[in-house]
């Protein structure tokens, strides 16, 4: 039976490893068993206008939470969105995991807020706000999940969408993730960092070892382009999101997180990189017209956060030039944590 509240359902979703995918999979089944038509349309990185939605027509945001936000080329194609009246549902996937049987919820963050914040400003009504916690994926902070973990979580993940789907579908609303407000307001500030900082470090921590055989399926299948090919090795540009999604499906698992070069790069910005600075200070300015909250220790970490990027961007470029050799790529390669066998790539369930 048709639905009388919409026209048809149009869903906008990013995804690295396929998470969001399969949510906006599951999200459009149910709303063709009701006879609704309708569009998968992926973001990625695409800069065509994007035209507006017709009257009636019910649009999905969805999305996973990179650093406790959406990533930027999400926030950055909602700001393109034209105006509009349309209901809209917002969908952010999570870092769901488990401990023994117990499910474990991410965070959101501004994720929720801020793009239904952007969205009702350009006249939009939101009818749903929805956090699915599907498996984590993000392998440079610990080892992928267990397939029957992996399995557990879809299968719960699922449930949970077609239930919010059927209630939207049949005109009602849904704020799930208001729930969360607290922790989400209280973790903005780390969204802020990781979207000025953190993404940043992030990026220049992806490696190609000797495994590499320049397949190309990283370069190609990068969801925003952000891996080109210099000195006939992949190379990771600021442009990174860190959605894991080269470092997963490399066939050679050739692409590594470099831990031990970022935890040593980082201890000398923050050691060396430091003193350097006020000794520089101390030698061409006196040290009694030197402004007092410069030995502040936020204005000293905004300081560092400054040179961070920069400092990321020269070391990493050396360290590209200097993978060639044998001893130094297997330097840095047997220090990174993402090399070992036990270290589990993501392997999510394909679902669409």
């Amino acid at each position: 039976m048709k639905s009388e509240s919409f026209s048809g359902v149009d869903i906008h979703y990013f995804t690295g490893t396929g998470n969001a995918r399969s949510v906006s999979g599951w999200f459009m089944e149910e709303a063709r068993k009701q006879g609704l038509d309708g569009k998968i349309i992926y973001i990625g990185n695409n800069d065509a206008d994007i035209p507006s939605p017709e009257e009636d027509q019910l649009i999905g945001i969805c999305s996973p939470t990179h650093g406790f936000n959406f990533p930027p080329v999400v926030i950055k194609y909602l700001f393109r969105f034209p105006k509009g009246r349309n209901r809209v549902f917002i969908i952010n996937t999570r870092a769901g995991m488990k401990l023994w049987k117990i499910p474990l919820v991410g965070l959101s963050g501004p994720a929720q807020l801020f793009s239904a914040l952007i969205l009702r400003c350009k006249g939009y009504r939101i009818v749903g706000m929805k956090p699915i916690d599907l498996p984590s994926n993000w392998l440079s902070l610990h080892p992928g999940l267990r397939e029957k973990v992996i399995v557990s979580l879809f299968d719960r993940c699922e449930k949970q969408t077609r239930e919010f789907a059927g209630r939207i579908l049949s005109g009602k609303r849904g704020y799930r993730a208001l729930l969360d407000l607290v922790q989400d307001i209280l973790a903005i500030p780390l969204a802020i960092a990781y979207y000025f900082i953190g993404r940043f470090v992030l990026a220049k921590s992806f490696v190609a070892s000797s495994n590499c055989t320049m397949c190309g399926k990283c370069v190609r299948n990068c969801p925003v382009k952000a891996i080109k090919v210099i000195d006939n090795r992949p190379f990771w540009t600021f442009k990174c999101e860190s959605c894991m999604k080269c470092m997963n499906e490399c066939p050679e698992r050739a692409i590594q997180t470099a831990h031990g070069l970022v935890i040593g790069s980082l201890y000398l910005l923050m050691t060396v990189g430091m003193e350097m600075l006020y000794l520089g200070l101390y030698r061409w300015i006196p040290e009694d017209t030197i402004p007092g909250f410069l030995h502040n220790g936020f204005v000293e970490f905004v300081i560092v956060s400054a040179l961070c990027i920069p400092f990321l961007w020269l070391s990493y470029r050396i360290v590209h030039l200097l993978m060639r050799f044998r001893f130094f790529e297997r330097m840095v390669v047997l220090t990174s944590l993402t090399f070992y066998k036990w270290w589990r790539r993501y392997r999510g369930i394909k679902t669409i």
